[in-house]
């Protein structure tokens, strides 16, 4: 069985920005390792992932689901080559966060947090297995900083744990090879 690493990610990134090609960097990494993507399989960030996995000659699967199709007619992206259709954006969001090995946070917006926090969350309560949770950029870093700081009283050391920093996508992958005895890749 290969193992699943979901990313996620904002919908807004253009091909040509950054954000996009970083994307596209991630998912040529991921493909070329071996690892099977799982995004939300639509545009920006997702689409760049799948784009560099697909290209690198990963295999990418895209989460979808009726609910945002409803308001966004946009169907999966062209390097999506499994769609996994759920009904609900919930059902969706669960599936990325639990049917997954690992998980890896580009930059994005309410989403992404929303993402990173249901994984950070059911991590911390032992809902889901241990599975690493890398969050890419400064952006991401200095967020967690922050809220952990204000807020630390409600944050125990050991569910700050749970959630690792890297710079750039090459460090992600290094991170994620890292924690391979939690991730073990077939």
């Amino acid at each position: 069985m290969t193992t699943k690493i979901s990313v996620f990610g904002g919908s807004s990134p253009k091909p040509e920005t950054d954000a996009y090609q970083q994307a596209v960097q991630l998912g040529r990494l991921l493909g070329e390792a071996g690892y099977t993507v799982l995004t939300g399989g639509y545009s920006g960030t997702m689409e760049g992932v799948s784009r560099g996995a697909s290209e690198s000659g990963g295999h990418v699967i895209g989460v979808t689901t009726d609910e945002i199709e409803s308001w966004r007619p946009e169907g999966p992206n062209p390097w999506v080559m499994e769609e996994k259709r759920c009904k609900t954006f919930r059902e969706r969001l669960n599936t990325l966060v639990e049917d997954c090995d690992a998980a890896i946070a580009l930059p994005g917006g309410i989403g992404t947090l929303l993402e990173i926090s249901l994984a950070w969350n059911l991590l911390s309560i032992n809902v889901i297995e241990t599975k690493p949770l890398i969050l890419v950029g400064k952006e991401w870093q200095k967020i967690m900083n922050t809220f952990i700081k204000e807020l630390s009283d409600y944050i125990p050391m050991a569910n700050r744990e749970f959630i690792a920093y890297a710079p750039n996508p090459k460090s992600a992958l290094d991170l994620l090879k890292y924690f391979s005895g939690s991730c073990s890749q077939n």
